[in-house]
């Protein structure tokens, strides 16, 4: 008999707490991975970032790994010679109802499941009030975050565990091929925040807000799928003012972990319920402006450069995700949760609370003082954060001949339609004074 090990949104070998606890257990251990129900409805960009994950992580494994494609209660049923499954355990809304029904399935298998560690530094619901109640603002969780602390990093030796070899290797099969060239995995993983350290680190502060620079770390399609653990990159961070502010983004990951965790029903619903009782648009009856967001012709440069990118890429500058976000709800009158879900589709590093509670925070029905009023203009937040309009350029090349900051209002020139740039479809003054007003209502 033997232990098996499931991997989750833990696609790693190093720095994993319960792979190296399962590992100490002394019995032979059977990697293995059961693909997500969902995958069959991601974009094809999203298929392939998980595919070559699960990939890099057969190839890093001395055995390879099991990788099984059917509901968790029929995997759990054909393990054979398995005595107990160990797993991280999971602090997202889906994960938890995806662990109940784990444990389910072993209970009538005759199994023993156990959840060791989390997927953060400091697991959700570890850091509490005085009073042993949540926080709900995240300045004082982060201040209170720093004083818990967390581990030091975990170390495993894998040829020294006695693996049992995998039977199965049901490897899914994305929907279509991948339009770019997607690279992923734990050793990957290493090199990118390596390279970060060298390149971008040290004015992370300064550049990580500008579209137009490479100023971000590039991590969170690793931290997404687990290549790399929070703890790896916080045992490396000093006292400059770029780790403080990268060291403070990590929290921000954690924050909305923590309340999530503790709002399981806020992945798909208002942490404010007010503002479920606010007029939005209908998706049906306006489904020209819908679609007019997600393909990218808003008319506003800065917002279509933003969704092109989604769409080509998988991944959006954290920045453009606050503008397009913002435009949806407050320019186009949607609820955040329609966003949310595109979002899911097509994001590589798709990551379940950092998604709802980003969302919920630029429209401002979630935590924090992010006010519904606070509405980002799209030409002053593309004149600030892309300067010389590169980043338009770039992802909308019908406005290619425009130099300078002058890309961000192609309407107050003479020439700035001739490629077929999209019209705006929308006057942001307009509809900024209408969110407000429907701001209004509800506080009536």
């Amino acid at each position: 008999m033997s232990i098996a090990f499931l991997f989750g949104r833990d696609l790693r070998i190093q720095d994993n707490e319960a792979l190296s606890y399962a590992a100490g257990l002394g019995e032979s251990l059977l990697p293995l991975y059961i693909v997500p129900s969902e995958f069959d409805s991601l974009s094809p960009i999203r298929q392939h970032s998980l595919l070559e994950s699960l990939v890099s992580l057969d190839n890093s494994l001395p055995s390879g790994l099991q990788v099984m494609n059917q509901n968790v209660a029929e995997c759990v049923a054909a393990l054979g010679g398995i005595k107990k499954i160990v797993a991280t355990r999971a602090y997202d809304t889906k994960g938890m109802l995806w662990q109940a029904d784990l444990a389910e399935a072993c209970f009538s298998a005759g199994l023993a499941l156990e959840l060791v560690g989390s997927n953060y530094a400091v697991a959700p619901g570890s850091i509490v009030k005085d009073d042993g109640s949540a926080l709900k603002v995240y300045t004082p969780f982060y201040k209170r975050w720093l004083v818990h602390g967390w581990d030091k990093p975990f170390s495993l030796d894998p040829e020294a565990v006695s693996w049992s070899k995998p039977q199965v290797r049901q490897l899914p099969v994305p929907s279509a091929p991948s339009p770019i060239p997607i690279r992923a995995g734990e050793a990957f993983a290493l090199r990118t925040f390596r390279r970060f350290q060298e390149r971008a680190l040290n004015d992370y502060s300064e550049n990580r807000n500008r579209t137009d620079l490479s100023g971000t770390s590039h991590l969170s399609h690793a931290l997404a799928h687990g290549e790399i653990h929070p703890r790896t990159l916080l045992a490396e961070l000093g006292d400059s003012e770029g780790s403080e502010v990268f060291r403070k983004e990590i929290a921000w990951r954690e924050f909305y972990a923590d309340v999530l965790y503790r709002n399981p029903h806020t992945l798909d619903d208002y942490y404010e319920p007010r503002f479920a009782s606010m007029r939005y648009a209908d998706p049906v009856a306006d489904s020209d402006k819908l679609e007019a967001w997600k393909a990218g012709k808003t008319g506003y440069p800065i917002v279509d450069a933003a969704m092109r990118q989604l769409n080509q890429t998988g991944w959006m500058h954290n920045r453009s995700r606050m503008i397009v976000a913002s435009f949806l709800v407050k320019d186009l009158h949607f609820e955040w949760q329609i966003g949310a879900r595109y979002f899911e589709q097509r994001l590589t590093d798709f990551d379940p609370a950092s998604n709802s509670h980003g969302w919920q925070w630029t429209a401002g029905c979630g935590t924090d003082a992010s006010p519904y009023y606070r509405v980002f203009n799209p030409v002053l937040q593309g004149v600030k954060f892309d300067p010389k309009g590169d980043y338009v350029r770039k992802y909308v090349p019908e406005l290619a001949h425009i130099e300078s900051a002058k890309v961000h209002e192609p309407w107050e020139l003479i020439d700035g339609y001739q490629n077929g740039y999209s019209e705006r479809i929308v006057d942001h003054s307009e509809e900024r004074d209408e969110s407000l007003r429907r701001l209004d209502e509800i506080k009536k």
